[in-house]
């Protein structure tokens, strides 16, 4: 009978470093520890009308914040964030209404003349809709780590269009301060998190309906993160978006001839484009070095190219069916 085979014991984890951050009692530091730009915040935040309730660092990373009720005519979001959602404004109302009190304090940066919230527009909105004059926000001195806050942003559901639009205004604005203009594109990745949000934002701008789920497949395929400067990558990606726009405006016709042929069916459009797709059953270690994006124009141009010799009279019903596709709105 054979020896039982034995298992090779687990090399034991080395012992966990100390968690990290504060203990409780450290949180709150005597008045004379905190920094200059701490008591100058606080300083401005009384000469601005509002009132410091605590100063404080944070538990997890030991750093400074300052909780405070500001008036709610000194706070506006940051410029480049999504599109305010009327909607989520009205449920924040009711919500508010309905309990009597707001417990969610928005987060705010300094800036000139006031206060930036990069998570908290709708709160702000709902409160300035219902005539709140104070909102209790936690301040952060720094005011470029809006940037990351709106990255990292959970106060309402990103969709694909929200989060492309406030990627590239986010983009747009660092292109236009001369302290990050000739910085390249790439030193925001964990801000824009995919390239391709940039791309497709601008196509979103142009075409407030453009269908960027369609695409979102094959740019991010076609997509890295720039290291030329910010400001000059744009203007590369404003070409992209042009090229992209004309490439779907030859997939609306193809939609249109599928509809013309019977085909009824909603979500026509992402078919279509997985149709044309070039890259579709093309591994990505097929494209070059490993991790190495598919040349964007020269895929956009075959996709355009088939676009033009599509026919919907080969297109079999079970093919759409197959992708899964059951109805919906384009």
């Amino acid at each position: 009978m054979p020896a039982a085979s034995r298992k090779t014991p687990r090399k034991r984890k080395k012992a966990l470093a100390e968690r990290p951050g504060l203990l409780a009692a450290e949180v709150c530091a005597p008045s004379e520890e905190r920094p200059a730009a701490v008591q100058d915040l606080s300083r401005r935040i009384d000469a601005d009308g509002g009132a410091v309730l605590a100063t404080y660092r944070e538990p997890y990373g030991g750093s400074w914040v300052v909780l405070a009720a500001l008036p709610t005519a000194k706070v506006a979001p940051t410029p480049y964030q999504r599109d305010l959602s009327e909607t989520h404004v009205a449920r924040l109302e009711a919500v508010i209404q309905k309990i009597d009190r707001f417990l969610d304090p928005i987060i705010a940066t300094p800036h000139a003349g006031g206060y930036w919230t990069p998570n908290g527009m709708h709160r702000l909105a709902a409160l300035k809709e219902m005539g709140a004059r104070a909102v209790v926000a936690l301040i952060v001195p720094e005011p470029d780590i809006a940037f990351r806050i709106l990255a990292l942003n959970t106060e309402k559901a990103h969709n694909l269009r929200d989060r492309s639009l406030e990627v590239i205004r986010m983009a747009r604005a660092l292109a236009e301060d001369p302290a990050s203009a000739k910085k390249p594109e790439e030193t925001w990745a964990f801000e824009f998190e995919q390239p391709a949000f940039l791309t497709i934002g601008l196509c979103y701008e142009a075409h407030g309906r453009f269908s960027g789920g369609a695409y979102l497949p094959v740019v991010r395929r076609c997509e890295a993160f720039a290291q030329s400067p910010i400001a000059a990558s744009l203007a590369e990606r404003a070409g992209r978006a042009k090229h992209l726009l004309a490439l779907d405006a030859l997939v609306i016709d193809c939609v249109a001839r599928l509809k013309a042929a019977g085909f009824n069916r909603g979500y026509l459009k992402p078919f279509v484009v997985a149709r044309l797709n070039p890259l579709r059953f093309v591994p990505p270690t097929r494209l070059g070095a490993k991790g190495a994006p598919a040349p964007f124009g020269p895929t956009i141009e075959k996709m355009m190219s088939a676009a033009k010799k599509f026919d919907a009279g080969r297109v079999k019903p079970q093919e759409i069916a197959a992708m899964g596709i059951s109805g919906g709105e384009e």
